[in-house]
Parts: C-alpha cells; structure tokens; sequence
C-alpha cells in the first residue's frame, strides 16, 4: 500500500512543481516586458512635471543643477531651474533655447539636432519605444523593488559607453545615467512626477532678455 500511494503522490508533485516553475518564470519581469512597462506609463501622459537633478562630471568639470521640469505633448520642454537660479532650457516643439544669467548670445537648436541630445529628454517625452532604442537590452534588479535597464541608444555607439535607466515597478523614471566614450557622466534623477500637469503652450514660448539675442548653435555640455 506503501508504494501504491508513493506512485499517487509523485505525479501529482511533479505537476505543483511544474505549475510553480511556470508561474515564477510568468512573474519574473524581462527586460522586454519592462521597457513596455515605461512606454505605457509615459505614453498615456498628455503632460508631465518633475523635479531634476543632474550631476556632470566631465571634461575638468563637475557640477550639479537642479530644478522643475515641464513636459506637454507634442514635443514641448521647459527646464526651470532653481540652481543656478535664472537657468533656463525651453523646447517649444521646433527649436530649443539655452539660457543662462549673464549670457548676451542664447544659442537655438532645432529640434532635429536635439534628438542626438545625451539627455533623457525623448524617453520622457513618451515617444518612443525603449526596446527598439536601445541595443543589447537588458534588465537587473535595484532596490525597493525598482529594476535598471541598459544598453546603448541606437546609432550613438560612438558617443556612448553605457545607457543605464532605473525605474519603479509601476514604469515612473526614477533616474537616468549616461557616460560618454570620453568617461564625462550625467546623471539625471527625478522625483514628485506630477502626471497631467497643468501646462499651456504660452508656457514653452521663449522669450529672450532685453539686451540679449539669439544664435544659431549646438546642444551644450
């Protein structure tokens, strides 16, 4: 009788077990399924507010800013920031101004050479594809249940050595981090994401300060 129940028993482990190996291996995020996870959440915003920091370190520089940024589709950005206080960075959909206090010159740039901008600015436009973007994807836990994907942007292999974006479970950018071929670093990082945020498009007009005027020139450092 022994043996009899041990031949019932068996099967019936072997089939918890493979049901359990199944649904682990369904639970387990890939890097796919959480690229995707991004893409949904960005995708679904008609605008977006965030706090910033960045840090650079490159090229004897180093340096850290920080302030509010702006988002509302169809490509417009405003970088408001409170240090250096008076900075400003404005994309109003076909070009983008960088001024900072003091500057007489305030270059613009059209907003098809901003796209080779190693910034995070496309991904939290919510307009792209992560996993069509970034090359040699891959995925890696982080803490309180957040998760890193890396890879490289896609025709930028000769700018960049390491993408690495780390996000929360539900797909909210947590910080973005490129380092350059040159070893220069930004790092980017984001809190208070304020989705669906009041924002206008008067709110993306540049304008320029008296006794300044506007150049045609390249992305800054």
């Amino acid at each position: 009788m022994k043996n009899l129940s041990d031949a019932r028993i068996k099967p019936i482990l072997i089939l918890i077990l493979t049901i359990s190996a199944a649904q682990l291996h369904a639970q387990t995020p890939t890097a796919q399924s959480q690229a995707e996870r991004i893409d949904r959440h960005y995708n679904a915003l008609h605008s977006l507010s965030v706090h910033f920091t960045q840090k650079y370190d490159g090229m004897g520089m180093h340096r850290q800013e920080s302030g509010t940024l702006l988002l509302k589709k169809p490509g417009k950005m405003r970088w408001t920031y409170n240090q250096p206080a008076g900075k400003l960075f404005v994309l109003d959909g076909d070009n983008a101004y960088f001024y900072s206090p003091g500057d007489m010159e305030i270059p613009r740039v059209t907003a098809k050479k901003l796209d080779d901008l190693r910034s995070p600015l496309r991904f939290l436009l919510g307009h792209t594809q992560l996993a069509k973007e970034l090359t040699n994807l891959q995925i890696n836990p982080a803490e309180n249940g957040a998760f890193t994907l890396s890879g490289i942007p896609k025709n930028m292999e000769q700018r960049i050595a390491s993408f690495t974006l780390t996000a929360s479970a539900a797909g909210v950018i947590q910080s973005m981090r490129i380092e350059e071929t040159d070893g220069a670093i930004n790092l980017f990082t984001f809190s208070d994401e304020q989705p669906n945020a009041p924002a206008t498009d008067a709110d993306f007009v540049f304008h320029a300060p008296a006794g300044t005027h506007i150049i045609e020139g390249m992305p800054p450092v």
